[in-house]
């Protein structure tokens, strides 16, 4: 181990002292609290589509973009190309978007006497969902319970989770979408599929919720080239 030099010490503790010195008053009032964190954005809708699909990617999800006419035809190909024969959706789910999917599809009904059990949750390929707001700057979905996105259980269990996003629902940053959101409803916060490490950084995935995360990004002008619109682990040349 090298000897650390004698004004070391000295640089160390005037750092921390520097820091308290800079730190709010311990008995600082709530209504006190400086907020001048960031509240809005420059970035046009078209880049904060880029920066979310990018941190998406980063995460080791899978990303798809089409136009609102086209969402059915990207729905039933995504599920298609899956492999996935028995799905999970939320009962108020617009229908128009599983107007081409060809395989079991099973409604969460919205009461007690129509929720799927964990047993049978666990029995499905996936789950095929909307979303409330997506956070461009850290990749994160964030699905609140009401339309579209059903109960918080059926996005943990089945291994494949289909989100939509539409363009229009993608903010900056999270105050932005802390900001959109009611604090009191049931808030999932998506940033990838789920994994972990262990104490040998071995990841692991589908520990505390889907292994894959496909997302379905809504636009009017998504790009042109395939191997754009259609980018992670799904073959670009299958796109519909």
């Amino acid at each position: 181990m090298s000897a650390v030099g004698p004004g070391a010490k000295d640089d160390v503790l005037n750092r921390i002292a520097q820091a308290h010195r800079l730190a709010p008053p311990p008995d600082l009032a709530y209504g006190d609290i400086t907020r001048d964190y960031r509240t809005t954005s420059e970035l046009s809708n078209e880049e904060l589509v880029e920066r979310l699909v990018d941190r998406l990617l980063d995460y080791k999800a899978s990303v798809r973009q089409c136009r609102p006419s086209e969402l059915p035809t990207a729905v039933a190909a995504a599920i298609a190309e899956r492999g996935a024969r028995a799905l999970v959706v939320p009962a108020d789910l617009d229908p128009d978007w599983l107007r081409k999917v060809t395989v079991d599809v099973r409604p969460d009904g919205p009461d007690v006497a129509g929720r799927l059990s964990v047993a049978e949750l666990d029995s499905l390929d996936g789950v095929v969902t909307g979303c409330a707001v997506a956070v461009a700057e850290t990749g994160t979905l964030i699905l609140d319970g009401s339309v579209g996105m059903g109960r918080r259980v059926i996005t943990l269990i089945p291994d494949y989770h289909l989100c939509v996003v539409r363009a229009e629902q993608i903010c900056a940053d999270v105050p932005q979408a802390l900001a959109q959101l009611e604090p009191t409803r049931p808030l999932t916060m998506i940033s990838g599929p789920s994994a972990t490490s262990d104490i040998e950084l071995n990841r692991v995935e589908g520990v505390h919720g889907p292994r894959t995360l496909e997302v379905i990004v809504v636009r009017e002008d998504p790009p042109v080239d395939p191997e754009v619109a259609l980018v992670g682990d799904t073959p670009a040349d299958k796109v519909a």
